[in-house]
């Protein structure tokens, strides 16, 4: 079976594609796993790692969306239940279920957020999870100890899905490699190569290497999310920008705040979002905002007006409100939304997909969620078999199951991500038991781990391990620093580096470690 190491896909790379993509979050990889099912020939490049921006920093959930139901998108809603419903089913050891808790502290709410949940039941069909209820105010406060007890009448449960982001992103690039696709990171597209007026192909450049290529492909897709407009712009300098980026920063706390599998969802906050407070790998996700920004970075920082209010609307909900200090880890992520001209509050904007088709043939996809994600892959090669002008193949991605597919894994199980993986790794550490130690007390994620991500997982970086392959900036970011260390030892080993790569490798992740926390101990 086709492995996933880049230096074999760095070979492959003057073959004639059939299908390039540009853009290694959830909707190139997407397209990616969709394209090479069907038998295309693909390349996939990332500037940066797999899932490195947006596609890493999401709210962790796999739903419809009750806010969209609020908008009265029911077509989107009805979209999302569906492909949370086939996730569900294709990639069990990655998806799993979770109950979350509407509390009513006002009569009406009861009756009002019953009614709603029905219609969201309904529309999820025969790929629904598990069927809404009401709670007592008893039974509210037996599930969730420590939620703001004062005028509460009760409580309305409702289920959805639960993931890990980047792990279901690498999921999708071994699933795609898994079919022939060649998938490289660190590689970036500098520029588009047109014959007779038709993109044709890109001129890349060896982020690692320092080396450039060019690559022959009969379709060019830019699947780069908030960078969609500088890709637009290669092919045609004029054409106006379509991504309206939206911030959306979520804080990461102590379980104790918590002390529920059951999460909350506040369907109304002070700004008319709504506000998650989801228990996640040992901790308690609190987010999101919705903040416009213009300008899009790989690493974008929580802004302090952010911050505060996730901790004041989060805190009027929970019997012990959190504090500043509290936060282990504070995260932003930008949104690539596709705004309408002339909108500006970013919350109003739609999250349905589009592709756009430019003159000569370049095929832009942008917008849309990590849930319906599979129903963007099968859009955009849908379109590019008619820009290729390929034999048209149906896709097969609705009922494909995902690389190391593995029922019956337990959610909390820190190792329940890597699904029939974790045999090969238990391998690893089987050849050498010095590999089975943690590699921090307060992190669940053990050093033979590490090894299995350079050599299977492509990790290039500390900064890959410890932020997406393992989530230990995201759970804890000290504790993540005080690890890179040891990450960065056990690397240059399996990679070969000398020590003055393993020494710029920890200042590197301290540095961008200093951005997730809010009260920084390093300078």
């Amino acid at each position: 079976m086709p492995s996933m190491k880049r230096e074999e896909m760095l070979q492959r790379i003057h073959e004639e594609w059939d299908v390039l993509i540009i853009g290694g979050g959830a909707t190139g990889l997407g397209a990616a796993v969709d394209a090479s099912s069907r038998g295309l020939k693909t390349l996939l490049v990332e500037q940066a790692d797999f899932s490195k921006g947006t596609s890493s920093r999401s709210t962790k959930l796999i739903h419809g969306g009750l806010r969209y139901l609020q908008q009265g998108n029911l077509a989107l809603v009805m979209e999302a239940l569906r492909e949370r419903g086939r996730l569900c089913q294709n990639a069990p050891h990655l998806i799993y279920h979770r109950p979350f808790l509407i509390p009513n502290y006002h009569w009406w709410q009861g009756p009002f957020y019953r009614i709603g949940l029905k219609i969201y039941d309904m529309l999820a069909g025969k790929l629904g999870l598990e069927p809404s209820r009401h709670l007592s105010r008893e039974e509210t406060l037996q599930t969730l100890p420590n939620i703001e007890p004062k005028d509460l009448c009760g409580g309305t449960i409702y289920y959805d899905g639960q993931f890990d982001d980047s792990r279901l992103a690498l999921s999708l690039a071994l699933t795609a490699a898994d079919h022939s696709a060649a998938l490289i990171n660190y590689m970036k597209v500098t520029g588009l190569i047109k014959k007779r007026g038709k993109v044709k192909g890109a001129t890349l450049q060896d982020l690692e290497k320092d080396e450039t290529y060019e690559v022959k492909a009969k379709v060019v897709i830019n699947a780069t999310g908030i960078f969609s407009d500088e890709v637009r712009h290669l092919d045609d300098p004029s054409v106006p920008k379509i991504v309206q980026p939206s911030q959306g920063v979520h804080l990461v706390l102590d379980h104790s705040f918590l002390e529920s599998d059951t999460a909350i969802m506040i369907p109304h906050t002070a700004d008319g979002r709504v506000l998650f407070m989801v228990p996640w790998l040992g901790k308690v996700l609190v987010g999101t905002t919705d903040t416009p920004v213009t300008d899009p970075s790989l690493e974008p920082k929580p802004f302090e007006e952010e911050v505060a209010f996730i901790l004041k609307e989060g805190g009027k909900y929970l019997a012990k409100p959190p504090k500043r200090s509290d936060v282990l880890t504070a995260f932003a992520g930008l949104r690539p939304l596709i705004a309408p001209s002339g909108t500006k509050k970013t919350a109003a904007i739609s999250r349905n997909h589009s592709i756009l088709v430019s003159n000569s043939g370049l095929i832009t996809i942008a917008g849309g969620k990590w849930t319906t994600y599979r129903k963007m892959g099968e859009d955009v090669i849908d379109k590019a078999e008619k820009i290729g002008g390929f034999e048209k193949r149906p896709s097969i991605t609705k009922s494909l199951k995902l690389h190391a597919f593995l029922e019956g894994m337990h959610p909390l199980d820190p190792w329940s991500t890597y699904g029939t993986d974790r045999k090969k790794i238990e391998k690893i550490i089987a050849k050498d038991p010095s590999l089975s130690a943690l590699l921090h007390p307060k992190l669940p994620y053990l050093k033979g781990e590490v090894i299995w991500h350079v050599r299977e997982e492509m990790a290039r970086t500390v900064e890959d391990v410890l932020a997406r392959r393992t989530r230990s900036l995201l759970l804890d970011a000290q504790s993540a620093i005080e690890a890179a260390p040891t990450v960065a030892e056990l690397m240059a080993k399996e990679l070969g580096r000398p020590k003055s790569w393993e020494e710029n490798q920890v200042t590197a992740f301290k540095t961008l470690a200093q951005n997730y926390l809010l009260t920084p101990e390093y300078s």
